[in-house]
């Protein structure tokens, strides 16, 4: 095993680990089934969402836990917890991929699970797992297409249901608190030592926190880690922020937004198979990979959006929703083989930077021949207001030949300015979007044959207009289907705003999905089609 696989190993044990507990060999330990237990954390609707960044990589991966359900599950009565863990960007195309979702139940009067399941798809892995712990409750109605494990130890957690356990202890100041934590076969000694106070600020605002030290006694692999958990004050226990160490950087869980209901939740029950496409309370995301096809009907409807949280406005109405994934190859004149891939997706509406917002991302790059004319590997990020489409943060890591740039750039819509990381400051006008914002807010625009659409886009530092004029219905032949379609010419107010002559074609159905973009370049005549599974369209 190389060294660099050694590290992206290294990086997803230890997104399951920060998700542990324990401490320093400590004199006094005490058993946390034997701690004083709150019902605080087991809150039905709370939603928590973690930005993930490691070593140089911002945002690395998101993780997301929520509170979905409390009823009854399996023949008993229950708590359902849910945890999503994905990487994203540039970790996820070039590094690591992880897609993984987790369903735990537990007793409500002591936090101790009955029932975890596990859907894991890391890399080219995909594992369905079904592990019953505390053999003697009443854990009935397996579910028989998922493997089954060994029955877990009597009295242990798995890593799901150790966080909300955590999270319910008194967190006593040098108190040490010793737990079981078993994932799949293996078996962590974990113990949790309170060890002081601090003042975190994370985008949810300014918390005195419990600091908290994980350990992980007889594993030394595992306890080199060296987590550490921040706990707010009160009640709740909200784990703002987790860290841990690695030879390549530090990797961080910062809490990005806090989601709670204000009125009591109705009882939620599972279905028989609670890992069912969507089960209740979460999405799950689809695990694809650029360029690979996506399952997606041009004609269909567009998709409900995800509730808000009570007290959230709703969204307008859409062409699109959070989850949605759109995947396109690149083809350079008449050559059949892709040379590139892109990427494109909406990821939750959340609490991002203070703002409620959506995080839309996209990865480019090149592949096969492509990748030996002119590499590229280009991961942006925008963080738009969930109402206006507008951005209000944009991340850009970018390496395209020889160039690498990153940067980050806060937008200031109202005051008109935009400000890089490097401390340049820029004027633009209001409603001025980035490089994938305008990609999702042109499918809202009026797109009636010869209307003429100008927004303000900022590209390299400056702000540019782009002119989006719809010049004609089509029907455009696409992984062979005639799908209605209207094309659209893209120019910029710049002296040769049309040397390359964009086109893109957009879907006329109400998802105004965006189908094929070509273009004129030094290489030759570019397209990028939408990879759609031909049997999808029927």
């Amino acid at each position: 095993m190389d060294r660099r696989e050694n590290l992206l190993k290294a990086f997803a044990t230890v997104l399951a680990l920060l998700c542990l507990g324990g401490s320093t060999l400590a004199q006094v330990r005490t058993e946390v089934a034997a701690s004083p237990f709150s019902p605080a954390p087991y809150r039905v609707g709370e939603r928590l969402t973690y930005n993930v960044s490691f070593s140089n990589f911002p945002t690395a991966a998101h993780v997301e836990l929520l509170v979905a359900g409390r009823g009854q599950f399996y023949g008993r009565d229950g708590v359902e917890l849910h945890a999503h863990v994905e990487t994203i960007g540039v970790v996820q195309a070039a590094l690591y991929s992880i897609n993984n979702d987790y369903i735990t139940h537990v007793d409500p009067s002591t936090g101790l699970p009955y029932r975890a399941q596990q859907v894991i798809r890391e890399a080219t892995r995909t594992d369905n797992l079904t592990l019953d712990f505390n053999a003697s409750g009443d854990a009935t109605a397996r579910a028989p297409a998922a493997p089954q494990t060994p029955g877990a130890l009597a009295g242990s957690y798995d890593f799901l249901s150790a966080i909300y356990r955590l999270r319910a202890l008194p967190l006593t100041q040098g108190a040490t608190y010793s737990f079981p934590v078993q994932n799949g076969t293996t078996l962590y000694h974990a113990e949790l030592k309170v060890t002081g106070s601090e003042l975190v600020k994370t985008n949810v605002g300014s918390s005195m926190t419990f600091v908290t030290e994980v350990r992980v006694r007889d594993n030394k692999e595992a306890d080199d880690y060296r987590v550490r958990i921040y706990f707010t004050g009160d009640e709740r226990h909200l784990p703002v922020l987790l860290t841990a160490r690695h030879r390549a950087g530090e990797i961080r869980l910062e809490l990005a937004s806090a989601e709670t209901v204000t009125e009591p939740a109705s009882l939620v029950q599972s279905p028989a198979n609670p890992l069912s496409p969507t089960p209740p309370g979460i999405p799950l995301p689809p695990a694809a990979t650029p360029g690979a096809p996506s399952a997606i009907n041009p004609n269909a409807r567009p998709s409900t959006p995800r509730v808000p949280a009570a007290g959230a406005e709703a969204l307008p109405v859409l062409p699109f929703a959070p989850g949605e994934q759109l995947n396109f190859n690149f083809f350079l004149g008449p050559n059949p083989q892709p040379i590139g891939t892109a990427s494109f997706q909406v990821r939750a509406r959340a609490k991002y930077f203070n703002r409620d917002g959506l995080l839309l991302s996209a990865v480019m790059q090149t592949t096969g021949a492509g990748l030996r004319l002119f590499p590229v590997n280009d991961q942006l990020s925008s963080y738009v207001d969930a109402r206006s489409l507008l951005p209000f943060r944009t991340e850009l890591n970018l390496q395209e030949g020889q160039r690498r740039a990153r940067w980050v750039v806060s937008a200031d819509q109202n005051g008109g300015n935009a400000l890089f990381d490097d401390g340049t400051r820029v004027e633009i006008p209001v409603a001025t979007h980035d490089l994938v914002s305008v990609f999702y807010a042109l499918r809202s625009f009026d797109l009636s044959p010869q209307k003429r659409n100008a927004v303000s886009l900022l590209v390299n530092k400056r702000p540019r207009l782009l002119y989006i004029t719809t010049l004609r219905q089509a029907t455009l032949a696409l992984a062979g289907q005639q799908i209605p379609a209207v094309e659209l010419s893209l120019i910029t107010d710049d002296p040769t705003g049309d040397r390359f002559q964009l086109r893109l074609w957009v879907s006329t159905d109400k998802r105004r999905l965006p189908l094929r973009l070509t273009a004129q370049t030094p290489l030759g005549p570019i397209r990028a089609d939408l990879a759609i599974i031909p049997t999808a369209l029927h």
